[in-house]
């Protein structure tokens, strides 16, 4: 795990990394890599507390849900009922704004601070600003990404709760979760961002009031993984939350979207993820939980460029049990680093081409390269009455790729690995 990160932040320049890995619904790892701050040098460790952006999200939606559970309010309810000033935007339903199905005008699609964003501002300004226009398209019948419905959202929290935003969550969701290091706005580590290939520098910080309920918290791994063993475990909210929580929503198109209720929701390579990321000025995270396999893995980091998904697909590489088919993938590509491979796993004509030579290459080139850190399925189609496969490989200094051709009977047909030039 260590060589992993360490390698992520050394080809990627971010100044640090601090992970936590749920397996079988217990925290057992957790450990921050690098600097917090570079000048002075202050080193990340488990106490520092970093921006989780976006990843705010899941815990305005299930503020939500807690009220409904009260009896407060429906998320069918339209948001007039709270602003009845707005226009347009008035018959838009709770669950429209957690789910981005709105229409109403993203406050930020750019990834850096616009003027606006440098300077203070205040929920009614973003409202009375953004949700005030015209809509993009007619509720529901579209998926585009809004931070402007989540500042409504948090906003309707505050109305029927009568607490802040952050004092309701404290007192309902990370009190009981002993989530006991989340703080609003205010992270422990220091931003950082690069323009291109240059110099890493301080990332400028967004004005006070924008990120409210869409990129709001900050926190350490750690806390966060006690979130994710709530969601496994189904224990803070009651079981019909988390299946509205958990359930993609579907336009009025009768297509669904890959997300939720501040979850966005996929199924990748058959196991069923939720999760979310978060993107802000100086700061990134990735937090991602399988739940059947009770699993999860959280990455936090403090710069604006290098995308911790990378760092996620790496670590769960490491975590999660392979699928009888990246097993088998696995096993051959360390059996070709040793120039060894079991002959009765290939039919006769892949035995034809796996020489004497063919293998001592293979392993003269490919031994040196260490154990793969990644080994992804990104295609698969069916051509000549065989199985056609694409493998990225990742290892310590070198990207490959894979073609594979497997018989009906499972056997190889062929398996070449090439250098990747992407």
């Amino acid at each position: 795990m260590d060589g992993v990160v360490e390698e992520w932040l050394a080809s990627s320049g971010a100044p640090s990394a601090s992970i936590a890995i749920v397996q079988d619904g217990r925290l057992t790892y957790a450990k921050a890599y690098g600097a917090a701050r570079l000048k002075p040098r202050a080193s990340a460790t488990l106490a520092t507390r970093y921006a989780l952006d976006s990843v705010s999200k899941q815990f305005t939606a299930a503020a939500l849900l807690l009220l409904a559970e009260q009896g407060k309010l429906s998320l069918d309810d339209r948001i007039e009922q709270w602003f009845p000033e707005l226009r347009a935007a008035a018959a838009v339903t709770l669950r429209q704004l957690l789910t981005h199905t709105s229409g109403i005008r993203d406050y930020w699609p750019q990834d850096f601070l616009t003027p606006e964003m440098t300077r203070p501002t205040t929920t009614n300004a973003i409202i009375n600003e953004w949700a005030q226009r015209p809509l993009d398209f007619e509720p529901g019948t579209q998926w585009q990404y809004s931070n402007t419905g989540y500042v409504l959202a948090a906003a309707v929290v505050e109305k029927v709760s009568g607490e802040t935003l952050f004092e309701f969550l404290q007192q309902h969701v990370f009190a009981p979760l002993h989530m006991a290091h989340v703080t609003e706005y205010n992270a422990d580590a220091a931003g950082y961002t690069r323009h291109g290939l240059g110099p890493v520098v301080p990332a400028p910080k967004e004005g006070a009031g924008w990120l409210y309920g869409a990129a709001n918290l900050a926190m350490q791994p750690s806390d966060l993984a006690l979130w994710d063993v709530s969601l496994m475990n189904r224990s803070l909210l009651k079981a019909p939350s988390y299946d509205q929580a958990f359930e993609p929503v579907v336009l009025k198109s009768g297509r669904s979207a890959d997300y939720a209720l501040g979850f966005a929701v996929q199924n990748v390579d058959g196991r069923l993820r939720i999760g979310h990321a978060g993107a802000g000025s100086g700061f990134l995270a990735d937090n991602r939980v399988w739940p059947k396999e009770r699993a999860a893995v959280i990455v936090l980091t403090n710069n604006d460029w290098a995308q911790p998904s990378d760092l996620s697909d790496r670590i769960a590489f490491l975590v999660l049990a392979p699928t009888p088919e990246q097993a088998r993938v696995r096993d051959l590509f360390q059996a070709l680093q040793r120039g060894t491979v079991d002959r009765s796993s290939f039919s006769p004509t892949g035995n034809f081409y796996l020489t004497s030579t063919v293998l001592a290459d293979l392993r003269s080139s490919l031994s040196p390269l260490g154990p793969a850190r990644l080994i992804e399925l990104e295609r698969e189609a069916e051509r000549g009455g065989m199985t056609l496969r694409r493998w990225k490989i990742l290892c310590r200094a070198a990207r490959l790729e894979a073609i594979e051709r497997s018989n009906p009977d499972g056997k190889f047909e062929e398996f070449m690995i090439a250098k990747r030039e992407d």
